[in-house]
């Protein structure tokens, strides 16, 4: 049996025949013109979710799965403003990181040395 000849289901209809994986999802009106894509982020939204700030990583991840997806519908408005909102979120994510881990040390150094005067009395 080929792909021409589908049976019939139950339901009276005819399943549509597999197409490349490559050609799933695409839009058919596509252009490409050659040039790639926005840059993601997802590697600096993963880092950041798992080094600085979980809930903002998360959500840097979430916009950087959407830029090559919409890119490939045909979205490149959409794309654009997909990559933009994960490079500010991942942003904001290492900004508090590392805001939080310069409070971590001062507060470490600050017992330190509560600890060390009150050793001398």
């Amino acid at each position: 049996m080929n792909d021409q000849q589908i049976p019939q289901g139950q339901g009276g209809y005819q399943q549509q025949p597999q197409q490349p994986f490559s050609q799933q999802n695409v839009n058919p009106n596509f252009q490409n013109t050659g040039a790639a894509p926005p840059k993601t982020w997802l590697v600096e939204s993963i880092l950041v979710t798992i080094f600085c700030c979980l809930p903002l990583g998360v959500i840097g991840i979430i916009n950087a799965s959407k830029v090559e997806s919409k890119y490939y519908a045909g979205d490149v408005q959409g794309s654009l403003q997909a990559s933009q909102e994960a490079k500010k979120w991942t942003k904001i994510g290492l900004i508090c990181g590392l805001v939080g881990l310069v409070l971590y040390v001062i507060l470490i150094f600050a017992g330190v040395l509560t600890g060390i005067a009150g050793m001398g009395s």
